[in-house]
């Protein structure tokens, strides 16, 4: 089974596995990482654990991201999954940093949003997929997604940010969800990539 091929199972939640299926084959190692990683950190940094116990949980995951892969441990499926950033996984350690401030300071999430829009630019950069500045625009709406829509259409290979961007825009108008109406949302981002 190829690395591609693990990310469609259960690991991911049903939101990122949606976004995933608009990733192009060659893109989704390297996406299935990053949507995992997060993951992980979202549960280390979850509501209600004691504050220190998060930080040793996001601190074995700053010093796993500073090794070389060669050094992770093999019984770790994320890391296994970020084997496909060959070797640039380092350039998300930021993500490490922005969960932990979420946690023990008062940003209002400043610095992970900052963390998570550049860990979309390293993913375009791996994929060698441009528009960097649309990236980071698309980026910013996950964490504001009162925003304007996309103003330029994302790269092929980045079209899993403009479904989650879509996804964050459904989840922020709240009210009645319409199905039909939200799935033609999603495979428009997902298709045209805004």
């Amino acid at each position: 089974m190829q690395i591609e091929d693990m990310a469609s199972g259960d690991e991911l939640t049903p939101r990122n596995r949606i976004a995933l299926a608009y990733a192009p084959r060659r893109a989704r190692g390297p996406w299935a990482a990053l949507l995992l990683l997060e993951q992980r950190l979202a549960d280390a940094a979850r509501p209600g654990r004691e504050p220190l116990m998060v930080q040793l949980r996001l601190a074995w995951w700053r010093d796993r991201l500073g090794e070389d892969a060669a050094r992770w441990p093999v019984s770790e499926p994320v890391l296994a999954h970020l084997r496909t950033w060959q070797g640039q996984h380092q350039s998300l350690a930021a993500l490490v940093n922005g969960w932990e401030a979420l946690i023990v300071s008062d940003d209002g999430g400043q610095e992970l949003a900052h963390a998570r829009a550049e860990a979309y630019v390293a993913l375009a950069n791996l994929l060698g997929a441009g528009k960097l500045e649309a990236i980071r625009a698309a980026a910013a709406q996950l964490d504001d997604p009162h925003q304007a829509p996309l103003a330029h259409a994302l790269p092929r290979a980045m079209r899993p940010l403009a479904v989650l961007c879509a996804l964050a825009r459904r989840d922020a108008r709240g009210g009645e969800p319409t199905p039909f109406a939200d799935l033609a949302r999603i495979v428009r981002a997902g298709l045209l990539g805004r």
